[in-house]
């Protein structure tokens, strides 16, 4: 077994980069069916706020006057900034100014993506693993309820797959009622 923290904290940290890119790249199908589409439907704009303030938030903590030796979260957390800008903008120029800020409340996942649930899960618990080596608390505690949100998230989407509305496209051809 390797017994050398810093190499295990560092192995860490780019899986942790890898998984953080795939969190942040996860609302891309649903941010280019707005595109296409040009309205954003019932998609909420929460998670692509919210995930712009972690960036930035994450980028302001790696800082070295903050700190020091955190190269790893600035990195990938630069990359998901610039990702979340592009999200929020493609967002705001397909919303609807009148329904922007109208919250419809359903039992459905159709409008909740599971590859977002899946990384925010496994993205939690590897920054999580990185930080208990050198027992760093910010970041163990932000990533920590992140998993635990993204394990909740797992099973809302396990309990209302099956009440999702499905769409007539979604059904084979030969199984649609004429």
């Amino acid at each position: 077994m390797i017994n050398n923290p810093e190499l295990i904290r560092n192995v860490l940290g780019i899986i942790g980069n890898i998984t953080s890119f795939f969190l942040f790249a996860s609302p891309a199908p649903t941010i280019w069916r707005i595109w296409k589409k040009k309205s954003v439907a019932e998609f909420k704009f929460h998670p692509i706020v919210a995930g712009l303030m972690n960036c930035i938030m994450w980028i302001f903590y790696s800082m070295p006057f903050v700190h020091p030796h955190s190269i790893l979260v600035t990195t990938i957390n630069s990359i998901g900034l610039v990702m979340y800008i592009c999200y929020n903008i493609v967002y705001l120029i397909c919303s609807d100014y009148k329904k922007r800020y109208k919250v419809v409340k359903t039992k459905s996942v159709e409008f909740m993506p599971l590859s977002l649930s899946l990384a925010g899960l496994l993205n939690g618990a590897i920054w999580s693993a990185y930080a208990l080596i050198k027992f760093d608390l910010y970041i163990l505690i932000g990533n920590g309820v992140g998993a635990l949100l993204g394990c909740i998230q797992l099973i809302l989407y396990a309990c209302y797959y099956s009440t999702t509305p499905k769409k007539e496209n979604d059904v084979p051809k030969q199984l649609q009622v004429q």
